[in-house]
């Protein structure tokens, strides 16, 4: 039972390990792709993804990159169960949209037109380009 309890105390302490390494990597490919802005292009733009690539695998290591993978995996099975439109729903629904758009435009803007009309008749104030 005393190893148990071991490992658990030193879980926390080695996920902040983790975590510490990915920021330390992230920081070195920012400061590496400045530091080295003389090199050629896409050999940095390779490096980076490297590092970037093994900042992600430690994170993932980590209990909350487990979460987050878990997550990750759930939302795709969910997104499978999704009855997606057809196309030609999809195509109709953007149509209605697009025309009730158009309708409440024009309504707005005949609003619009009445009352700065009846303001500009109220006020005594008379607008040329109205």
């Amino acid at each position: 039972m005393g190893a148990n309890s071991e490992t658990q105390k030193n879980k926390p302490r080695l996920d902040m390990v983790k975590w510490l390494i990915v920021f330390l990597l992230l920081i070195t490919a920012i400061l590496g792709n400045y530091y080295y802005q003389n090199v050629n292009l896409p050999l940095r733009a390779f490096i980076i993804v490297i590092i970037i690539s093994i900042a992600g695998g430690m994170a993932l290591l980590t209990k909350k990159g487990k979460a987050s993978l878990e997550f990750a995996r759930e939302a795709r099975i969910e997104m499978r169960k999704v009855i997606w439109p057809t196309r030609q729903e999809t195509l109709q629904t953007t149509l209605i949209v697009a025309l009730i758009t158009l309708v409440m435009s024009l309504i707005l803007w005949g609003i619009d037109s009445i009352l700065v009309r009846l303001i500009s008749f109220i006020t005594g104030l008379r607008f040329s380009d109205v």
